[in-house]
């Protein structure tokens, strides 16, 4: 099991852990390291075997997946593991949860395979990932929500760093910038990494939260 992304799959349906493991085991670049049952559990074998992604239920016993999730994104050691919530829900406050919590991306668990597996290696490029149900819901939230101190200052960015931030927000991959924008995929990892230092970001999913409570998404929507 050495070599490739490897995966640990947190859901408490087993038969949900089986046909996880088994998608994510059929694509070469992927391996399953371990099955969790609980959110505790989730916790403890990613302290353990330290993990690429994650695939984290949010409803399961033992400490639920946002629990589980705000454990894992906390804990210096294990930076390098990225959280990809898959629920049955897109209900508000378990997609707002799981973004506070530090998830780097939340995917509905009817999608395609295709699009779990696209997802599990976006994760683990770093990239966020959302249904478009989910970038629906929150701009629906942050524009209708009551004023908050935003995250992140985006007076310090230039404007091609705030025009980059503007199409992480709408869930654009680093090639899709690419197009958009017409600059190379290594002038886009470059005004990545400066978003990160400048908003002190973890991730790009952070990235997306400064985007939206700062109102930038409302202010450009098409």
């Amino acid at each position: 099991m050495t070599g490739g992304i490897r995966v640990l799959i947190a859901d408490d349906q087993p038969l949900m852990r089986h046909s996880l493991a088994i998608l994510v085991d059929g694509d070469p670049a992927l391996t399953t390291v371990a099955q969790a049952a609980t959110g505790a559990e989730a916790v403890d074998l990613t302290r353990r075997l330290t993990p690429d992604v994650i695939l984290m239920d949010i409803r399961m016993p033992g400490g639920d997946g946002i629990e589980a999730t705000r454990e894992i994104t906390a804990d210096p050691r294990l930076t390098a593991s990225r959280v990809l919530v898959l629920s049955m829900y897109e209900l508000d406050e378990y997609v707002y949860g799981a973004l506070r919590a530090g998830a780097s991306g939340f995917l509905l668990k009817d999608a395609h395979p295709g699009e779990l597996l696209d997802a599990v290696h976006r994760t683990h490029a770093g990239e966020s990932l959302f249904a478009p149900a989910i970038l629906t819901r929150l701009i629906d939230h942050y524009v209708s929500r009551p004023a908050t101190t935003p995250a992140g200052d985006l007076s310090v960015l230039t404007d091609r760093e705030t025009q980059v931030l503007l199409l992480i927000a709408r869930g654009l991959s680093n090639q899709e910038i690419v197009s958009a924008l017409d600059i190379s995929v290594k002038t886009v990892k470059t005004h990545v990494g400066n978003l990160l230092a400048k908003l002190h970001a973890r991730d790009r999913a952070q990235l997306v939260i400064a985007a939206y409570e700062n109102g930038l998404v409302d202010r450009h929507r098409p």
